[in-house]
């Protein structure tokens, strides 16, 4: 069985920073790509950051030189450092890893998600 942990969320003032981490344990046996989506109230949910193995990153335009995703291949754990946070940034992100498993090829796993809240 696969998992996705996250940790991190919560509440932060208007530009203020939070870290999310996002580790995935179980029966692995590569991890090509892991990801931050993120669905705000009434929106739909919508990818903000991506890495591949590799450590190439890939950003929507909304996150761009304000978020940092990171991962570390020895803990398959995905980080995502947010800065000038806004109160558009208010939503339930999720992580996501596109990995093989020992009984899967390549499928997408998902975290169950964490609420951040960007309010003075």
């Amino acid at each position: 069985q696969v998992q996705l942990v996250e940790s991190g969320g919560g509440l932060v003032q208007p530009g203020g920073s939070m870290r999310l981490s996002c580790a995935a344990s179980g029966s692995i046996l590569s991890i090509y790509a892991m990801g931050w989506y993120r669905r705000a109230p009434g929106k739909q949910r919508e990818l903000i950051a991506a890495i591949t193995i590799n450590g190439t990153t890939n950003y929507a335009d909304s996150v761009k030189g304000r978020f940092t995703i990171s991962r570390d291949n020895t803990k398959n754990t995905v980080y995502l450092e947010m800065n000038s946070l806004k109160p558009e940034d208010t939503a339930v992100y999720y992580c996501n890893a596109h990995m093989a498993t020992i009984t899967t090829m390549m499928d997408d796993y998902w975290g169950q998600g964490t609420q951040v809240t960007v309010s003075s």
